[in-house]
């Protein structure tokens, strides 16, 4: 299995790609899929931990926010390594890596999850499945390279969107203990996933493919880091990621502390917005490849904006059906936007290689390059929104004990983020050649 390397890759190339090149990438994007679920479900996995907390555990409200902050902090950070060590190691060798590490935050929260552990070792246990954030990123850059420009808005959405159902599945897995066996007995949604990560690691090392072309380029992340693009790209995906991520995160938090759920009560509703999201986020991917993923994104922030001021007015009134239609809305949005924005990365990079006078592969392989690896950036960048949220909500109701506030400042992200798409890639676009070629409205 060490010799799975395929040496020659070609995707724009349509007699490669319909001979051999769809039926591997295909392939891989399953297995990918996958292992990136299970990496989804371990990060999240502290967002039904803190159901399973009661009082008997002494933390209060902000420490569990604080302890699904720090998970989320440290997935964001994780993105920037995990992404340049696909070049480096191969992609499916180091999805067979880190699938296989997924055991370590696993195992460590099956040993300390009960009353009387100190809330340092919960941080650091939470700290530990940050690494199942860090797989989007290594994923997401894997699968970039496999496919060509006209399929990516829907492999990416594809990839990501059965990722992001991880979130919900862990989630309805802790329901379903709560309701049968009770809050007392986390580990049996900790025992489950053990396995899982084995088959999910097993299936990577039989399954996929590392491709040979996709060299480890320091210098394709240092023109990244020094484009302008990547840095709006990644404000745009705090707008999309951050806030899928850190709602999701901290959704049944919010229930239990502003509308007084019980836990079986939240758990019951929490796992509805990240599934819905996480189900629409390829939809966002292929309105993208159809209708060019600035409109679709520039659209999507205007419509955040006005289901948070559903939510804002829920809020208010102390509605919460009111509440939930809003913040499912916002779920939905997110997911739609996470698809539109990944599809625009690729696009925006490849059509500065027509700009520049490159055409065919040449362009092809220019695009892949950079926004390979802009990606682990703007990954990084739009988890760390996630963190941003659930740092605002404990701000929010460690103040005033609602997330009003919160909420008001997310609603002002939104309406920065759509002015922005609207600045940068739709009231402008890039110089028109001689000859045609892709414009920023387009991508």
């Amino acid at each position: 299995m060490a010799g799975r390397w395929i040496e020659q890759w070609e995707p724009e190339d349509e007699t490669f790609w319909r001979e051999r090149g769809e039926r591997i990438a295909r392939r891989s994007l399953w297995f990918s899929v996958l292992s990136e679920h299970i990496g989804f479900s371990i990060w999240s996995l502290w967002s039904v931990m803190v159901l399973f907390m009661g009082p008997e555990y002494g933390v209060d409200p902000a420490g569990k926010f604080f302890l699904i902050s720090t998970a989320t902090l440290v997935g964001a950070v994780a993105r920037v390594p995990y992404t340049f060590a696909v070049a480096r190691f191969g992609g499916r060798n180091w999805t067979v890596f880190s699938a296989f590490t997924l055991l370590v935050p696993t195992v460590a929260a099956c040993v300390v999850m009960e009353p009387g552990t100190s809330y340092t070792t919960f941080m650091v246990v939470a700290a530990l499945t940050g690494i199942g954030g860090g797989n989007f990123a290594s994923s997401m850059t894997n699968i970039n390279a496999f496919f060509p420009l006209r399929e990516k808005g829907w492999a990416l959405g594809l990839n990501a969107g059965g990722g992001n159902v991880g979130v919900p599945v862990v989630q309805l897995a802790g329901l379903l203990v709560i309701g049968t066996a009770g809050a007392a007995h986390p580990r049996i949604v900790l025992g489950a996933y053990i396995p899982l990560i084995v088959v999910a690691a097993l299936c990577a090392a039989y399954f996929m493919d590392n491709l040979a072309p996709v060299q480890n380029d320091t210098g394709a992340a240092g023109d990244a880091v020094r484009d302008p693009h990547t840095w709006i790209m990644a404000v745009l995906y705090i707008g999309t990621f951050g806030s899928f991520i850190g709602y999701s995160f901290a959704f049944g938090l919010v229930l239990q502390t502003q509308f007084g759920r019980t836990p079986l009560e939240a758990a019951s509703l929490t796992f509805i917005g990240p599934l819905l999201g996480s189900l629409i986020r390829p939809v966002g991917g292929r309105l993208a490849d159809r209708y060019g993923g600035a409109r679709i994104t520039m659209g999507n922030f205007v419509a955040m904006a006005a289901a948070t001021g559903v939510v804002v007015h829920a809020s208010g009134i102390e509605s919460l059906t009111v509440f939930l239609t809003g913040f499912t809305a916002l779920f939905v949005l997110s997911g739609l936007g996470n698809g539109s924005t990944y599809k625009m990365i690729p696009g925006i990079f490849h059509a500065k290689a027509i700009a520049r006078g490159l055409r065919g592969e040449a362009a092809a392989a220019h695009g892949r390059r950079l926004s390979g690896a802009a990606m682990g950036l703007i990954g990084a960048v739009g988890a760390l929104g996630g963190l941003g949220i659930n740092l605002a909500f404990r701000q929010s109701f460690q103040n005033a004990g609602t997330g009003t506030a919160a909420f008001w400042s997310f609603l002002a992200l939104y309406g920065v983020c759509a002015v922005l798409t609207w600045a940068v890639y739709l009231r402008r676009t890039a110089p028109v050649p001689a000859k045609p070629q892709l414009s920023y409205a387009e991508v």
